[in-house]
């Protein structure tokens, strides 16, 4: 399940290889972690300007570690991950001539798995981050097997996006068998390409990575924040290395629960997608003075399956047939702020102008290799994870049952996980994340109520697992990654417990952020096929 980017901008190693547990030991006993760790404290990062990524402002620095594919051979083959850094400004938004101390490294993921962090510290230009950026030094990277770091492939990027495509609510048998042969061909695809390093692109080596960082941060304990997926291996990180910790944040967390990674948990989120599209046409309803859509949730439920049998008949500009205008309307299960530009868009369609539907939903062709590659990064890692069913008859009853009430997004999910019943790398059996008292410092996990990409169950099996967490929950809003976002009362209790270390009672409760106003334009950028999960 990706996790999209930050609001304003997913075991133990199999024991057939060398890099299995040690017996009688843990996962982070393996010796290579140590070595690897180690050798990064001694070399540090050589932070200097930023000459391979576009568009940066003068502060942001980037550099790289090392990190070993196989931790099992810490002495082989490295693969070299790219890190950005904004150094920590000392000064006090509130007070110009207050100097505030530094705190040390914040170390962010964006999720995904396969989203990139890179441009992360750039957030401390951001009013509602300004505080937190004085005190830390803000620092970003892409994971293993993402963008600048060892980048990951299953199929020539040209070839990424397939123009035009029916999104069946529910699809034919002939197009079950369609998309099965292209799910095998996808799968055979990963395996080519990477060959045998296929199976270290998963989210306990994530985490060892993320120690190894730290050690080249010159950090003894991490302070972290992961947004969904980054929610993840972050427990995982908890789990193997708690004396490590000294802040950490778990924004959207998704469940942790072995039984979930990931199969389950993609069916939990098919499910509460339904929720949520129907809260944006609910809200589309209630300003159809604005966009003529239908002034119930049904009626613009008939409004948006008359644009995808017009769009399946004549796809927009040649580019948006029901598929993408799926993955537009998608987005808007992400973040509420969308919804005003995915209302205007359909309105204007539907009464004969396409141009705003065609630059939000059309695939962005100048985007197909990092489109192509966060693609094959979330695969692996989630193929690699955990068992999956390998007989597509049990995705199929599965399915085929949720769709029932949940038509909006589960055969679309189905499609975007399909390559892990036809998975050729070994298959890990997930840890089971879990700390007990006093072994792990206070954390701090925030969550929508209403979230669907990471359901709130998730971040309730979150809090019961990690012992002394402290939940925040934003009461009846859904927007997926609520740190530093429109909601005051989430940010005082993120801004308490990073810079002080601070927090409520176990649990925490604050009032929702404003609806969106229905006055709005649509993004000048088009948006990916398909967002962040």
């Amino acid at each position: 399940m990706r996790a999209a980017v930050l609001y304003s901008a997913t075991g133990a190693l199999l024991l057939t290889t060398l890099s299995a547990v040690p017996a009688g030991g843990t996962p982070n006993a393996v010796p290579g972690v140590v070595i690897a760790a180690e050798r990064a404290a001694a070399e540090g990062i050589d932070f200097g300007a930023c000459t391979d990524v576009p568009d940066l402002p003068d502060g942001m620095e980037c550099g790289k570690v090392g990190v070993p594919l196989d931790y099992a051979r810490p002495n082989g083959k490295r693969i070299e991950l790219a890190v950005s850094r904004v150094r920590a400004t000392h000064r006090d938004p509130h007070n110009s001539k207050r100097r505030v101390p530094r705190q040390g490294s914040l170390v962010f993921n964006p999720g995904g798995p396969g989203a990139s962090g890179l441009y992360f510290p750039l957030i401390g230009m951001i009013p509602e981050w300004k505080r937190i950026g004085a005190a830390y030094d803000l620092v970003g990277y892409d994971p293993r097997g993402v963008g600048r770091s060892a980048p990951l492939s299953c199929e020539d990027p040209k070839t990424f996006f397939k123009g035009p495509a029916p999104a069946p609510a529910h699809p034919s048998q002939t197009y079950k068998r369609e998309r099965v042969a292209r799910a095998k061909a996808y799968a055979r695809g990963c395996a080519q390409r990477a060959g045998d390093a296929l199976r270290h692109y998963n989210s306990l080596n994530n985490a060892r990575d993320l120690d190894v960082l730290r050690a080249a941060l010159g950090e003894d304990r991490l302070t972290f924040m992961g947004a969904s997926y980054g929610t993840y291996f972050g427990a995982l990180y908890a789990t193997l290395f708690p004396s490590h910790v000294r802040r950490m944040v778990f924004d959207a967390a998704v469940n942790p629960d072995p039984a979930q990674i990931w199969y389950r948990n993609n069916l939990d989120q098919s499910a509460a997608f339904e929720s949520r599209w129907e809260d944006f046409r609910e809200w589309v309803a209630r300003h159809d003075r604005v966009y003529r859509l239908g002034r119930t949730s049904q009626a613009v439920l008939r409004s948006y399956e008359r644009a995808r049998a017009e769009l399946a008949a004549e796809p927009a500009g040649g580019k948006v047939g029901p598929a993408q205008l799926q993955g537009a309307f998608l987005q808007a299960g992400y973040y509420d702020d969308y919804w005003p530009s995915r209302a205007e868009a359909l309105s204007a369609y539907l009464k004969g102008d396409p141009k705003l539907l065609i630059a939000l939903a059309a695939p962005p062709r100048e985007a197909a290799a990092e489109a192509e590659n966060a693609n094959a990064v979330y695969t692996a890692v989630e193929c690699n994870d955990g068992p999956w069913p390998t007989d597509f008859r049990v995705w199929d009853r599965d399915n085929t049952r949720l769709a029932r009430v949940a038509p909006f997004e589960t055969w679309d999910n189905v499609w975007a996980n399909l390559p892990c019943a036809y998975w050729q790398a070994p298959r890990q059996q997930p840890l089971d994340v879990r700390t007990g008292p006093g072994e792990l410092a206070p954390t701090l996990i925030l969550a929508a109520e209403r979230d669907a990409a990471a359901p709130y169950d998730g971040a309730l099996e979150m809090h019961r697992r990690l012992t002394g967490s402290v939940l925040v929950t934003e009461r009846d809003a859904g927007t997926h990654g609520i740190a530093g976002g429109p909601n005051p009362c989430v940010n005082g209790h993120l801004e308490a417990y990073l810079l002080e270390g601070r927090l409520p009672a176990r649990r925490a409760a604050c009032a929702p952020h404003a609806e969106p106003r229905p006055a709005g334009r649509a993004e000048k950028t088009p948006a990916a096929a398909r967002p962040g999960r």
